[in-house]
């Protein structure tokens, strides 16, 4: 995918919090860095694909000749609305038409992306009239077909052919055949080609009173209007005037060209999230690779209210500046990866009694989701797409099954040998039988699904698999079993597997925020082991105040670099 991490091994480096946090930004003391670049237009990872199109079988509309067809792209929203997003050419008198017109878009993994494509038969009168202007209520609608992105992209060949179809035409007797839609997804090379540079500063001034700066980069790219978007942030340096951060990645697609500008500030780190602008530089990657060629370094200056700048003695060094061609998040999911998806829900009498409304656990006749179940679909929607038998491990955690002791790991299906469900429907359907089949009881103890999940990821590795798993832990309150929670991570984090933690209801769940390592310092284990990765993302639920991107689909945009972490740092290649 289009990257920027900082340190291969590190990913997002360890400062700030996620997107989780914007509601309660000044109430959280460590609402740092992760705030700062969503409030001023980051929104995570992405990729660059172009799709073509071709289609077989088409419908003969002309009466003298065949049919002369174009198709058009649509994206569907959550609320059913269609978008436009271009149109081919027209292919004249052709039933088998492989259209040469080509669409980009931009992939992102955190959702949905249904696509829908309409092919119509083109007017002769019409054929001199660009396709832009075309009015299609006046064209013939020769059929459609819809599917997810993520389909396309989830195939070896990278190809999906999909029946079209006419819903004005359907009968009772048989299914009509309106021809075939062959789809075809390429990633851009400039999604791959990755750029490695390591930063270093020099002379920074102090900033806080009793100790050195806690410096950190953050680079942006500058849009038309002069508007900087966030792309890339280092890992803080406590307490040091002469910081070296760890490897930053960029891609070319991601910055918009070697030539582009580049805005690098050097902040220094407030808990508060108010960070202190130590001084910036503005450069391209090709100046950044030069200034890396002289070995000299760039001065930093600050801007003030008069518009006057102010050079600074401290200097900006690249240590390091290599190009190369990375294989990237779609390599490996082409290539065969596959992300297998797994669930553990919270029955701790916390939550309330599921008979009443103010239960978190409720179900509401009226048919409206509650709180653990929004969680499901929102992850499991997303994921399921990249699993190809849709079997999800679920368990439940806290409860006393129909006469039986306390489980902190019982399978949430209710069956004492297997735990996997089909689909994500499987899971809502478990997850529904259970709260009329266990009491709910406590304490809250994550260890046993943790080590659970951590098994059956150990059990692929053995096995030779390609899979990396992701868990998906809904719960109401603090952990009790904090340093058996500690522990199980620090042990999980060598294996492919990432750990979502989502909190619904009104806790406090500040303490919760030490298993995520963005947000302090890295997991350690109670034998002194550090853990070789974050693998964590905490976040209480609650939606992003900004448009349709809820916290959920802000922790999975995540996932690609956690994934990334774990392949490139055992030199897992996909299988092209």
């Amino acid at each position: 995918m289009g990257n920027c991490c900082s340190d291969v091994a590190g990913g997002h480096a360890s400062i700030g919090t996620t997107a989780g946090d914007l509601r309660h930004q000044a109430d959280t003391a460590n609402d740092a860095v992760d705030y700062f670049l969503r409030s001023r237009g980051h929104r995570g990872l992405f990729s660059q694909i172009e799709l073509l199109f071709s289609a077989s079988g088409l419908r003969d509309r002309d009466v003298l000749s065949k049919s002369d067809p174009m198709l058009v792209l649509y994206t569907k929203g959550k609320n059913g609305a269609l978008e436009e997003l271009g149109r081919t050419e027209v292919v004249l008198n052709s039933l088998d038409p492989t259209w040469i017109t080509k669409h980009t878009l931009i992939y992102h993994f955190e959702v949905v992306q249904v696509l829908v494509f309409r092919v119509y038969d083109v007017d002769t009168q019409f054929h001199n009239v660009d396709v832009k202007m075309l009015k299609l209520e006046e064209q013939q609608f020769l059929g459609e077909a819809t599917c997810a992105l993520s389909e396309i992209i989830t195939r070896f060949d990278q190809s999906l052919t999909l029946d079209l179809h006419r819903d004005d035409f359907i009968t009772s007797t048989h299914s009509q055949n309106y021809g075939k839609l062959l789809v075809h997804c390429e990633e851009s090379l400039s999604s791959k080609t990755a750029i490695e540079m390591i930063f270093r500063c020099s002379d920074l001034e102090y900033r806080d009173l009793f100790s050195r700066s806690d410096p950190f980069l953050l680079i942006s790219k500058v849009v038309e209007g002069g508007m900087q978007i966030p792309i890339c942030k280092t890992e803080v340096i406590k307490n040091d005037l002469n910081p070296m951060w760890k490897p930053v990645f960029l891609n070319i697609q991601q910055v918009g060209g070697k030539d582009s500008p580049l805005i690098i500030e050097c902040y220094n780190f407030n808990s508060n999230g108010k960070h202190d602008l130590m001084g910036k530089v503005k450069r391209s990657l090709l100046e950044l690779e030069k200034i890396h060629s002289s070995g000299q370094g760039e001065k930093l200056f600050l801007p003030n209210k008069l518009t006057i700048i102010q050079v600074l003695n401290s200097q900006l060094f690249v240590d390091k500046f290599t190009e190369s061609v990375q294989y990237t998040f779609l390599d490996y999911v082409a290539g065969g990866f596959e992300l297998n998806f797994m669930v553990a829900v919270d029955f701790t009498a916390s939550n309330g009694n599921p008979r009443l409304p103010d239960s978190l656990h409720y179900l509401d006749p009226s048919g409206r989701q509650n709180a653990y179940q929004r969680a499901i679909v929102e992850v499991g929607e997303v994921i399921q797409f990249y699993d190809s038998d849709k079997r999800f491990p679920a368990w439940g955690f806290g409860a006393r099954p129909i006469d039986g002791p306390v489980s902190h790991c019982f399978n949430l299906n209710g069956s004492s040998h297997y735990c996997e469900v089909e689909g994500i429907q499987g899971i809502m359907t478990a997850y529904t039988s259970a709260l009329l089949n266990v009491s709910l009881a406590g304490p809250t103890l994550f260890g046993p699904v943790i080590s659970n999940a951590a098994l059956i990821a150990s059990h692929s590795v053995a096995n030779g698999g390609r899979k990396y798993f992701v868990l998906l832990i809904i719960t109401d309150g603090v952990v009790t079993d904090l340093q058996e929670t500690k522990d199980a991570l620090v042990k999980a984090s060598d294996l492919p597997l990432s750990i979502l933690i989502v909190g619904v209801g009104g806790a406090d769940f500040k303490e919760m925020e030490v298993l995520d390592a963005d947000k302090g310092e890295p997991l350690e284990s109670s034998s002194g082991r550090v853990a070789s990765r974050d693998i964590v993302q905490f976040v209480p639920y609650r939606d992003v105040q900004s448009g349709e991107i809820s916290v959920v689909q802000a922790l999975l945009a995540e996932l690609p670099t956690q994934f990334l972490t774990y392949v490139r740092s055992r030199n897992i290649q996909p299988s092209l």
